[in-house]
């Protein structure tokens, strides 16, 4: 009797999808958790979001502190707009929504009520880059690009767990507003085993390498440690550097690891315009370096709606994609 192979189904990528790998540590809701246990320490810090508490871990806040919990609908420039007038009175509010609704669609009331006046006020943005499969409306593939221009905003994009974990409370005491491009659900658990404490506008080298050095941030550093090993059994020693920060950008660490000959890679979950990409490259010119850097990015396009991992395949922030791209350069 002959039996027919089967293969994997890559279902379709809903707006819940996962990045953890099958087998790999994670942590789930590390961000609302988080929040949660900041507010116990600090009475002023309130949660809002616009109808996606559930889909931005802000249920978790919601059921430990309903009475600070703000539902406001699916009203993007409300949610902003009431956060402000939050923070005005000493509050310290924590808005949640997609990256897309923040950055396309409410832009406006972050940049005026909140960025002008400088207030504390921290906007949590889910989905950002290529982790969805439900296409352009919900891919925040340039949300960096959009962000990065607006005077007194800081950014954020943690690589895991740990980063989300670290970095909330921080937030929470920063002054001015704060971009964190959210991980949410099961959230993979990497920088627990490097020694790593997160510090807000600080970079990070994670291990050192003599050929290669990439540099990451959000979700691609732990592509980037995975890629790294997977090349040392071509004998390529890779260094990473773990940029959560992207501004205020630490070019001071940055810039210490690219100057000299080894190949340098900067890989993000964004589009290469505008992102950490062109931080790192404008940061070299301006030192006058004169190392070339290479970008592991989305393309600057509207990319297409699926399954995550054929997506990632696609669009080259694979493992497997990277690793490629380090031995073609070589």
């Amino acid at each position: 009797m002959t039996t027919t192979p089967t293969t994997k189904r890559l279902k379709t990528s809903a707006m819940i999808a996962s990045i953890a790998e099958d087998g790999q540590k994670t942590t789930a809701a590390p961000f609302g958790h988080a929040l949660a246990r900041a507010a116990e320490a600090n009475p002023a810090i309130v949660g809002l979001t616009a109808d996606l508490g559930k889909y931005t871990d802000m249920h978790v806040f919601a059921q430990a502190h309903p009475e600070r919990f703000f539902q406001m609908g699916m009203a993007e420039q409300l949610l902003l707009g009431a956060a402000a007038g939050m923070a005005q009175t000493g509050l310290v509010p924590f808005a949640s929504t997609y990256s897309v609704f923040a950055a396309r669609r409410a832009y406006d009331f972050l940049c005026l009520d909140i960025a002008e006046p400088n207030l504390n006020v921290n906007v949590v943005g889910g989905l950002p880059g290529l982790t969805t499969g439900y296409g352009p409306s919900h891919q925040a593939t340039e949300d960096m690009a959009i962000f990065r221009g607006m005077p007194n905003l800081t950014i954020v994009d943690p690589c895991d767990s740990v980063d989300i974990e670290q970095s909330v409370p921080q937030l929470a005491d920063s002054d001015g507003p704060t971009y964190l491009r959210l991980l949410r659900g099961k959230v993979p658990t990497v920088l627990d085993e490097y020694d790593y404490t997160f510090e807000l506008g600080k970079a990070k080298v994670l291990r050192g390498g003599a050929d290669v050095v990439l540099v990451s941030s959000g979700l691609m550093t732990m592509r980037a440690l995975d890629a790294a090993r997977d090349l040392a059994q071509h004998h390529v020693d890779v260094a990473v550097v773990h940029t959560p920060t992207i501004k205020p950008f630490d070019e001071e660490t940055v810039l210490r690891e690219v100057d000299g000959d080894r190949l340098v890679l900067t890989l993000e979950n964004h589009t290469v315009i505008g992102g950490l990409f062109e931080t790192v490259a404008s940061a070299v010119v301006r030192a006058g370096l004169g190392q070339r850097i290479v970008p592991v990015a989305l393309p600057d396009e509207f990319l297409d709606a699926g399954a995550l991992p054929t997506l990632h395949d696609r669009y080259g922030l694979s493992i497997k994609s990277i690793v490629a791209k380090v031995l073609a350069e070589l």
